[in-house]
């Protein structure tokens, strides 16, 4: 049976500012994940330059998959340490927009002045990315919404505000892709059964993917709000086994997850 840990990056593996000791368990981890034949897959809403900078900065385990683009992107990684996209997610997302390219939906939304289009590199073919005032940003989403379904666009829309600097964010992607719906189009790919896989996060956008069904590590540092939602979730299922309510912040909540599993 394969070993798979798939995990978010910020506020989960990636140690948080100031914490030795999540630095000191990011080592544990690694050695334990190369001792044990993890396959480690990033799940995560950043560009994949991004992701290759954090890997880099935080002295990250090299991953070997990486699902990144909130879940427009999957990339696989070389022997050589580059990362090649997955073609047949590709051509699956391209089955999902048609004719609809991004720089076609960039159009249908360039008259509306409360979105700014969002750096170059952080779009993709398959996401369309722009910055809102945070404070507006329930009116913004009901406004873009409310675009998408008069026009019938095979789109779907995640707003959030950015944790770093506050700005609010909206990103268009094809209709109901998600880090979610991606991790799950890559757990079929690679034939592997949900069972196989524990996957670990902190926040909001990583609740689809807590509740889909693997075996789930919720960081310390997350909400008890999230926290209660997730162990509600299992408990109605009578599937409290399938999740780990990390008493230990990010990635010591990570291993200490890894091992409650018996994945490591």
């Amino acid at each position: 049976m394969s070993k798979v840990l798939a995990t978010d990056l910020d506020g989960t593996l990636i140690p948080l500012k100031d914490n030795t000791k999540n630095k000191q368990d990011l080592i544990q981890l690694e050695r334990a994940i190369k001792e044990n034949n993890v396959t480690l897959t990033f799940v995560t809403g950043r560009h994949l330059e991004s992701v290759q900078d954090a890997i880099e900065r935080y002295a990250l385990p090299g991953p070997d998959w990486v699902i990144c683009d909130v879940g427009t992107s999957i990339y696989q990684r070389m022997e050589d340490g580059s990362f090649e996209i997955a073609q047949p997610y590709a051509n699956h997302l391209q089955g999902i927009v048609g004719e609809l390219t991004t720089s076609r939906l960039r159009e249908e939304f360039a008259s509306l002045d409360m979105l700014r289009l969002q750096e170059e590199e952080k779009q993709g073919p398959f996401k369309l990315s722009f910055y809102c005032d945070a404070k507006q940003l329930r009116a913004v989403h009901d406004q873009v919404l409310h675009q998408l379904t008069h026009r019938a666009l095979p789109y779907s829309l995640i707003s959030s505000v950015d944790p770093f600097n506050g700005d609010g964010l909206i990103d268009l992607l094809p209709t109901d892709v998600s880090k979610a719906y991606a991790l799950q189009w890559w757990t079929e790919h690679a034939g592997l059964d949900n069972r196989e896989l524990v996957f670990s996060g902190d926040s909001g956008n990583d609740l689809a993917a807590m509740t889909a069904g693997y075996r789930t590590i919720v960081v310390g540092n997350a909400s008890p709000e999230l926290m209660e939602t997730v162990h509600q979730h299992y408990e109605s299922r009578l599937q409290v086994d399938r999740v780990y309510l990390a008493e230990k912040s990010a990635t010591s909540g990570v291993l200490a997850g890894c091992r409650h599993f018996g994945l490591i």
